[in-house]
């Protein structure tokens, strides 16, 4: 698999990473931005005039067309990873990620999610987090 962009509920914070690493550490598993909005999209270009090679003395006319491309919102460009990195640890498993936003909303969602006991490690600091109730 490859890392994924996945908005929390909120859609203010952004976790960049493999859905099934993360999905293992919180109680409501989270999905794939580009899963549930990959749409296609059009836009009108204008009639204009262009040469069909270079220096030719006359230009012709192209009219009025619609385009249409593949829109995707996890989409990156490039084998970097956006955003800042964050590790979070069991004591079985430990996963790094990265996550794009505020990392206070970050904390109270996995203070919120967490399937089990776990250690948020962010640049800083250090922060225990016990396991969220189910349900």
């Amino acid at each position: 698999m490859t890392a994924q962009k996945m908005t929390i509920p909120g859609g203010e914070v952004t976790i960049i990473g493999e859905p099934n690493n993360i999905n293992y550490f919180i109680n409501t598993d989270l999905v794939p931005d580009s899963e549930a909005n990959v749409v296609n999209r059009t836009s009108t270009v204008r009639a204009h005039t262009r040469r069909q090679y270079a220096k030719d003395p006359t230009a012709i006319n192209v009219s009025q067309s619609n385009r249409t491309w593949l829109f995707d919102p996890g989409r990156r460009n490039g084998s970097a990873i956006p955003g800042n990195p964050f590790i979070l640890d069991d004591g079985t498993e430990k996963r790094q990620f990265h996550y794009t936003g505020n990392f206070i909303d970050l904390h109270a969602f996995m203070v919120g999610e967490a399937a089990m006991d776990l250690t948020l490690y962010s640049q800083s600091a250090a922060y225990s987090i016990t396991a969220a109730a189910q349900g």
